[in-house]
């Protein structure tokens, strides 16, 4: 990617900047990352469609990321392009059979931005997605859930982006889900959800979601950059349990810390770096397994190279 050309050529294809060798922890949550060779934000399916057929064609390698949450970059970067899709932000409601309604959602449109469409349209399902800080192409990759709901209890249908460049539809019924993950093929973007939501009282959604941001803030170390919940739960018990039943809570390596709020959450206590979070996820998930016998597996998504 370093072939001025090829970077030409992108830079022809983009609606807005290409940005070269730019450093990944401008963008992160969690502040830390180091350079990808490019980062493009296209700003149409169509462009991004046209991004991924050249950058197949050309044997470049590149990787999709939503609004940079649930995501860690190693220090040495990523050598390819990094595709940010937060640009592709079109929603649109459409009637569905009875008191359903079906909420079309390009990928980089907030999940708040959705919370907020479905309190101003009476619409229920969605109220466990309040202060989840995901876009909606990553919240479906992930199967981002809490307090008992799931993206795929509100998804019925996907819109995808395969590696050849094509685009088509998924139905529910063809995708498989699983705990925080989602079955795709190698190479396809997620582009846009349709969610199917009912039609519900204002009040109720509004106390709901008003009581789950409520727990998130009392919970959730929101004042510290961080990438979300660290570790998947395991069946045993909820992997943040686990860490403070074990007493690690505060502990430090670098400039990276276990949350005192919440045992799942590692923080960026200031001028953190990849190597510093990496370390103590794997010394978590060491003193976790000698103690407990439990794996803990990383719900985070990390890219990158290592170094």
């Amino acid at each position: 990617m370093q072939d001025k050309d090829y970077a030409g050529r992108l830079r022809k294809m983009a609606s807005s900047a290409v940005l070269l060798n730019e450093r990944l922890d401008r963008h992160t949550s969690m502040g830390v990352g180091g350079p990808a060779d490019a980062v493009v934000f296209p700003g149409s399916v169509e462009e991004l469609s046209g991004m991924v057929a050249f950058l197949q064609e050309n044997g470049i390698p590149y990787i999709a990321v939503g609004n940079w949450t649930n995501l860690i970059v190693t220090d040495a970067g990523y050598r390819g392009v990094v595709i940010c899709l937060k640009n592709l932000r079109n929603h649109r409601l459409e009637p569905g059979g009875g008191a359903a309604m079906s909420l079309y959602a390009e990928a980089g449109v907030s999940l708040s931005e959705l919370v907020g469409i479905s309190v101003r349209e009476a619409l229920t399902g969605l109220e466990f997605a309040a202060g989840i800080p995901g876009s909606v192409g990553g919240a479906v990759r992930m199967n981002a859930g809490a307090y008992g709901s799931e993206m795929k209890d509100v998804l019925s249908s996907l819109v995808l982006l395969e590696s050849s460049g094509a685009v088509r539809r998924e139905g529910r019924d063809g995708l498989v889900f699983s705990y925080r993950s989602l079955d795709l093929p190698a190479g396809s973007i997620i582009v846009a959800a349709f969610l199917e939501l009912m039609r519900g009282d204002r009040e109720r959604i509004q106390a709901r979601i008003a009581e789950i941001a409520a727990l998130r803030r009392s919970k959730h170390p929101l004042q510290y950059p961080n990438a979300g919940s660290i570790f998947k739960n395991p069946k045993e018990a909820p992997a943040g349990r686990i860490i403070e039943e074990l007493g690690l809570r505060g502990l430090r390596i670098g400039g990276a810390g276990v949350s005192e709020m919440h045992g799942n959450f590692i923080v960026n206590l200031g001028r953190a770096t990849a190597a510093d979070v990496l370390a103590l996820i794997a010394v978590i998930q060491k003193k976790v397994f000698e103690d407990r016998g439990v794996r803990l597996e990383t719900e985070v998504r990390i890219i990158g190279e290592m170094s």
